[in-house]
């Protein structure tokens, strides 16, 4: 069992059960911070899932809400020991987004918005590397490689025969357009999101320029949903040093509004195919 078990997706569950265990004892993060002799922010971070959860903060934890029931506290102890395990990214290392690589992991459904590159779930080997070089130029050959091998491990998400991980991407016409790596690298790149965007799990729409204002102007995002009703959506903003993860109903509620704007002022799919292959053929010569 341990095996298959994905340590990020445990510490989510285990810290969204914490925190309700708080709330039904009626204490803040800062009370229980302070019984315990901690800081409010490790208590907040070991609620949110993104920090690595101990036995000994669960019994700690679970004594000072006086949980009674020995189940849930076996319970909550297997979680632990369960999310402390180390997941398939692990082997390459120190990877600066691990926690959103968890995420998409076990997601049953992903939705992203591109406003400037081909979604990374979609690259290629060539852009991925051209990608990689030019947006982290100070980066050694074989940080670079790391980078792209983990991209491409997470691609088989996309490919995997069973329970393959359905994906809906709203490109700006930008990432058509940007030449990245070189023009047969391009072209190769147009072809290949041409071939994945037949899969029927697979849905890429192309948001041209001619649309004018819209609702995804601020940026890139995602929003990724899970077969289990425990495990709330997420929305995920990537940064340049640190990345923002949005689990509040209220956020992930605007979001996916947004994203439905977006998807109703982009072509369809049989169009965006289109699209995408008359730029293709543009970096034919």
């Amino acid at each position: 069992m341990a095996s298959n078990v994905n340590p990020t997706v445990r510490r989510r569950r285990l810290g969204q059960e914490l925190r309700r265990l708080r709330e039904l004892k009626g204490m803040t993060a800062e009370e229980v911070a302070e019984r315990l002799l901690v800081s409010q922010s490790k208590i907040s971070r070991l609620e949110n899932g993104r920090r690595s959860i101990s036995q000994r903060d669960v019994r700690d934890l679970c004594g000072v809400y006086e949980v009674e029931d020995q189940r849930i506290v076996d319970s909550l102890m297997e979680m632990a020991r369960d999310s402390r395990q180390q997941g398939w990214w692990h082997t390459f290392g120190d990877i600066p987004y691990s926690v959103y690589i968890g995420l998409e992991t076990d997601a049953e459904s992903l939705r992203v918005y591109e406003p400037q590159l081909v979604t990374g779930l979609l690259q290629t080997r060539a852009y991925a590397e051209a990608l990689v070089q030019g947006a982290l130029p100070e980066t050694s050959t074989a940080e670079i490689e790391k980078r792209v091998q983990v991209r491409m491990r997470r691609q088989e998400r996309i490919t995997a025969e069973i329970n393959p991980l359905r994906l809906w991407v709203v490109l700006d016409e930008a990432s058509l357009r940007r030449v990245v790596g070189s023009p047969l690298v391009m072209r190769e790149q147009l072809e290949h999101l041409i071939e994945m965007s037949q899969l029927p799990h697979v849905t890429v729409q192309v948001l041209p320029f001619e649309v004018g204002a819209h609702p995804g102007l601020n940026g890139q995002y995602a929003i990724l949903e899970f077969a289990d009703a425990a495990d709330s959506s997420v929305v995920y903003l990537e940064g340049v040093t640190s990345d923002l993860y949005l689990e509040k109903a209220q956020d992930v509620q605007k979001y996916a509004v947004m994203y439905e704007h977006l998807r109703a002022q982009s072509l369809n799919v049989e169009a965006s195919r289109q699209y995408i292959s008359d730029v293709a053929k543009k970096y034919a010569d």
